[in-house]
Formats: structure tokens, sequence, C-alpha cells
């Protein structure tokens, strides 16, 4: 029976990590039937070109809350002042997907975004795939080989996603 013991609890601590991943109140869970123009191959996710990825980095010093395109449901968007001054829009994916109080990025935290830019009425916006704070925490909303979002994905693919 001794033997046996370090399976079970190996099986028991996988378990328990992939119910805890699965209930990061983070990333909600409950896919709307309607994603509100964030589905995979809207007009807005098609805005996300993987080919023209770039990064930026500096001081989260707003979270807010916007409507990328006309008749979208909220998103929820980091104000990033740069180096050199000038504040980006970063958006993050859905309100109804990320909990703002929860995703573990907060006002004047300093970030590395990985994405892409885009312009949204006249006005150049950056589309993150990955936030990163510090040597190891990491915020992830979309692949970044080709910019599938994540709340698209299914809980199973999207803990995949999380831990690569």
């Amino acid at each position: 029976m001794s033997r046996w013991l370090p399976c079970v609890l190996g099986a028991l601590v996988g378990a328990l990590f992939l119910g805890v991943m699965a209930m990061n109140p983070c990333y909600g869970q409950d896919k709307p039937k309607d994603m509100g123009g964030w589905q995979k191959g809207s007009a807005y996710n098609k805005l996300y070109i993987a080919s023209e990825r770039d990064r930026i980095k500096g001081k989260v010093v707003d979270i807010t809350e916007v409507v990328p395109l006309p008749g979208m449901s909220p998103g929820v968007a980091l104000l990033v002042k740069d180096p050199s001054g000038d504040v980006i829009t970063v958006h993050l994916g859905p309100r109804w997907y990320i909990d703002p109080k929860a995703m573990g990025i907060k006002k004047n935290d300093k970030v590395k975004v990985k994405g892409v830019w885009a312009e949204i009425n006249e006005e150049d916006i950056f589309i993150a795939s990955k936030v990163k704070k510090g040597e190891y925490f990491q915020f992830k909303v979309r692949l970044t080989k080709d910019g599938t979002p994540l709340w698209t994905m299914s809980e199973e693919e999207q803990a995949r996603a999380r831990s690569d």
C-alpha cells in the first residue's frame, strides 16, 4: 500500500492544480452564446495580425473598460505609460472573461506586453496576447503564435495555453 502512496498523492495534487486553474477568477468560465463581437473571426479579432507581433513595456497608469467597436460588449484595457512618456491603450479581452480585480495586474505595476498594433477610430491601440509582470508572473489572453483568443477555446485548451 505504501508504494502507491506517492502515485495517489501525485494524482491528487495534479487534480487540485487543474481544478484551481479551471476556477481561476481572472478568467470567466461561462462563455455567452453571443460573444458580443469578441468571437474568433469577428471584425475586431481580424485586427490581430500575428505576423506583425511587437512588444511594449511600461508602467500601468490605469485599468479601464473599453468598447473597441460599436456594438461590442465591454472589454478590459490597461493604460500603459511607456519609457518615452506616451500612454498606450492595451486591449486585453472581454469583460465577461476577464475580472480586472483578480487578474494580478494593478495600477503602478511595471509590465512587458506582447501583442500587435491596430488602429481603431484613428487611434493606435495595442492588442495584447500576453502581459508579463516581474520575472515569473504572466497573464495570457491569446496564443502568441496566431492570436487565437483564449476565451474562444475549451477549458482544457485554455489551461494548456496558459501553462505554455
